[in-house]
């Protein structure tokens, strides 16, 4: 992982100052929105006794332009720009346009969605009830803004204006914001409490911005952390007594811990020794601790027999991991134990190999539930891949619960597993595909997400991590903003799994899939979580045996989840071999593993640089171990076959990520991608070789 401004996942990834310099557009842009819900809520705070008149279009209205939009007292006149435009590079084909003529829209209609699906809490941000009717928190059309564009004040501050903006190292404070909305300081009092669930989430998202609850005692950690190093907190929600054993920390891998660092063992993530002179790489562990040992990663590399190989008379370098990864003996032997030992089918035998071949299968069952922190290991069901599992909460899920008039929201950077089923249920229902778009890093631009929601969204589908460009989408407040309109989630998390602890209680999420050949075990295998009460509801997707509880000509009584989606004979071995993998990253250390990449995906990156020609395609400040890049006057098959050449392996060509690629003009990329066994010895050997390509 690599984290260049230090913050929390999901909060400095969609544009929240985090610290004295930042990207300024992006910053304003995020502060901007958080102050405009404040002021909207502080606005109508007669909404739960005279609610707001549901007011949703019949058709899909183009956005209102920024000049439009009403001024409070002393508010300055805002620049014409509009809503829901995506970003384009200069002098690069856009390709797939994330729907620019759909924009913003009038979100004040009733919530629907699925009952059990909730929104923030005062107690829980991410949990709680739907939203209410009248609680229109997110139409940003409608809410002025509250931040000095121009303000004429500004010379007198020694503010620079100039460009009609705020300056690059501007990191509005709690007072600055609230001078600017009416009510002044007693803003958050009455926003606490009138409206206490849009309070905290506005607060977990920006705690720079807004404050917790103030009625609540003791000291609020994430303000007391900004105040103090002007960085934001990992702990947005949480207040404390003040004492002499409560340290205001933030770490730098903060976004780690999954939120629930409270229930996690401190890790202690090691680095490679340095091979070259310079400092050597850093590592913290997620709470800003020194490293105790270094990352043995000679030691780990034994564990791979496939890494010890030559390829056209070269040590084989493997940088093509997000395409699959290669598997530890330990995951070969549980493999191969099961063919020479307990190979029999499962479920539907009294005899003993059935029993152990049942019980290894359910094991890795297990070792999944444990994974991803699912409630149950009945949440858990095992299919092909992370495309078969979108296809099934695509059919059953889509089918059961999507008609003509709905919506669909995707993002730009998906793989085409995400995009492709979904495009096929709305063909077949009428539905309609709605796309998040990115900005020139490949970060998604979250006010124009938060745009798209309606009462016509019926579920949002986004990568955790981008496999075109690394990127690390903010999932958690994707979810809890899906949430308060009562819209189910579903994350792939087919890139992130081998690089960031999952914690699926803690995200909130209705639907995670990720495949076992990217987390280092076998191919044809994968695993769907899904909350109880939603595969509940799903009907079947396939028929066959072992999902049923009894056949007659005229009806067939389902078995339930996860029995009734796992028709005929699943893949045994292949649960029997991730659960050996999933066994083995545990071993290893996912919050080490995360380290050690950070700085490895550092240090190639750098080296990136000194390539003649070499453009990177994705730079977004919260990003994994994947690097696209194309070279002017190269071909990138040329490229590919010559890094071959010199026993180098990466991936080229569009990545199945065709709409992301475009974005940037390109249609095609190289793609070099890390894992922890890869090493600083193995970048030098792949930027040698870019260095001698044929010009």
């Amino acid at each position: 992982m690599t984290t260049p401004e230090a913050g929390v996942l999901g909060i400095s990834a969609i544009g929240i100052p985090t610290g004295a310099t930042g990207d300024a557009a992006g910053s304003l842009a995020h502060a901007d929105l958080v102050g405009r819900l404040a002021r909207e809520i502080y606005g109508q705070g007669n909404a739960t006794s005279a609610p707001l008149a549901p007011a949703v279009p019949a058709s899909p209205q183009r956005p209102q332009g920024l000049e439009t939009l009403p001024q409070g007292p002393g508010q300055p006149s805002l620049p014409g720009a509009a809503i829901g435009t995506p970003s384009v590079p200069s002098g690069t084909s856009s390709g797939v346009q994330p729907d620019a003529a759909f924009g913003a829209r009038n979100v004040g209609g009733p919530s629907v969605g699925l009952p059990g699906l909730t929104g923030p809490s005062a107690a829980n941000p991410f949990g709680g009830t739907p939203a209410p009717t009248s609680a229109g928190l997110l139409d940003v059309t409608t809410i002025p803004s509250v931040h000095p564009l121009a303000d004429p004040r500004a010379a007198q501050r020694g503010v620079p204006s100039a460009r009609h903006g705020l300056p690059e190292f501007f990191v509005p404070s709690v007072a600055d914001v609230a001078a600017f909305l009416p009510g002044g300081g007693d803003l958050h009092r009455t926003v606490a409490k009138d409206h206490p669930r849009a309070n905290a989430f506005a607060h977990a998202i920006a705690p720079s911005l807004v404050p917790a609850d103030p009625s609540k005692r003791g000291v609020d950690v994430a303000q007391e952390n900004f105040r103090r190093t002007g960085r934001l907190s990992g702990d947005p929600v949480r207040t404390v007594e003040p004492g002499p054993d409560e340290p205001f920390s933030s770490g730098d891998y903060d976004f780690l811990t999954g939120g629930s660092r409270a229930s996690r063992p401190h890790a202690t993530p090691r680095v490679e020794p340095a091979r070259h002179d310079g400092p050597a790489p850093r590592a913290t562990s997620t709470r800003s601790s020194p490293a105790g040992a270094p990352f043995d990663v000679e030691h780990i590399r034994k564990d791979f027999p496939a890494l010890h190989q030559s390829v056209n008379g070269h040590p084989l370098v493997w940088l093509d991991n997000a395409a699959t990864t290669h598997k530890p003996q330990s995951v070969i032997d549980a493999t191969s134990e099961f063919y020479a030992r307990h190979n029999s089918n499962i479920h539907r035998a009294a005899h003993t190999l059935a029993a152990r071949s049942t019980d290894l299968f359910e094991g890795g069952r297990e070792k999944v539930r444990r994974f991803l922190n699912a409630p149950s290991k009945d949440d858990i069901v095992f299919l092909r891949g992370t495309t078969e599992a979108i296809n099934l909460v695509a059919n059953s899920y889509g089918r059961a619960n999507i008609g003509p008039g709905d919506e669909i929201i995707v993002s730009t950077i998906e793989h085409h597993a995400n995009i492709v089923p979904w495009q096929l249920l709305s063909q077949a229902t009428g539905a309609t595909l709605r796309v998040i778009p990115v900005n020139d890093r490949g970060e998604i631009i979250f006010e124009q997400y938060a745009a798209l929601l309606s009462g016509r969204i019926k579920i949002v589908s986004v990568t955790h991590v981008a496999n075109a460009l690394g990127t690390v989408n903010p999932v958690r407040e994707i979810i809890a903003l899906a949430h308060a309109y009562g819209v189910p989630v579903l994350v792939d998390a087919a890139q992130s799994t081998p690089h960031i602890p999952i914690d699926v209680q803690s995200l909130d999420a209705d639907f995670v899939v990720f495949s076992g050949h990217k987390v280092f075990g076998p191919t044809g295998i994968s695993a769907l979580y899904g909350k109880t009460h939603l595969l509940a509801a799903m009907p079947p997707w396939q028929g066959g045996g072992h999902m049923i509880e009894d056949v007659t000509f005229t009806k067939t009584v389902y078995k339930g989840a996860p029995e009734k989606f796992e028709a005929g004979t699943p893949d045994i071995a292949g649960a029997v071999g991730l659960g050996a993998a999933l066994d083995y990253l545990e071993s290893v250390g996912l919050p080490a593993i995360a380290a050690y990449e950070h700085d490895l995906l550092d240090y190639a990156q750098a080296g990136l640089a000194d390539i003649r020609g070499l453009r990177l395609i994705g730079t977004a400040r919260e990003k994994a171990s994947v690097m696209s890049f194309v070279i002017e006057g190269q071909t990138n098959e040329a490229v590919a076959h010559h890094l071959d050449r010199h026993g180098v392996a990466v991936r080229s060509g569009h990545h199945c990520a065709l709409p992301a690629l475009r974005r940037f003009g390109v249609d095609q990329s190289i793609r070099a991608s890390l894992a922890f066994y890869n090493t600083r010895a193995d970048v030098d050997v792949f930027l040698k070789a870019l260095h001698r390509l044929p010009r």
